[in-house]
């Protein structure tokens, strides 16, 4: 399966209320979370609070993001990774985990 195809089927179980297993990659995000670590990621509802510096599974710019949210302004959510580098702005909607557990 393909890296987006994986990304959009992960989507796809967190919008129907299941806990996935997300494999992070790359080094955007350490020290805080490694190349290949494993993350518990819980689906995001209406009851979820969500609050900064929370790393969250993301669609931003038509790409998924196991990033931080960097800021919060008027219901919209600022995501960026852990160097400084701003993803940019999303709403709720496309936010479909939040990270519970980094195994």
């Amino acid at each position: 399966m393909g890296f987006d195809k994986e990304n959009i089927y992960t989507a796809q179980k967190l919008q129907s209320g299941l806990v996935c297993l997300v494999q992070g990659f790359g080094q955007s995000m350490t020290p805080i979370l490694k190349s290949g670590q494993v993350c518990e990621v819980t689906p995001v509802n209406d009851a979820t609070v969500l609050k900064k510096n929370d790393i969250v599974f993301v669609k931003v710019s038509g790409h998924f993001y196991l990033h931080k949210i960097s800021a919060i302004k008027n219901n919209q959510y600022q995501i960026s990774n852990n160097h400084g580098h701003v993803n940019g702005w999303t709403n709720r909607r496309n936010i479909f985990g939040k990270v519970t557990k980094i195994l």
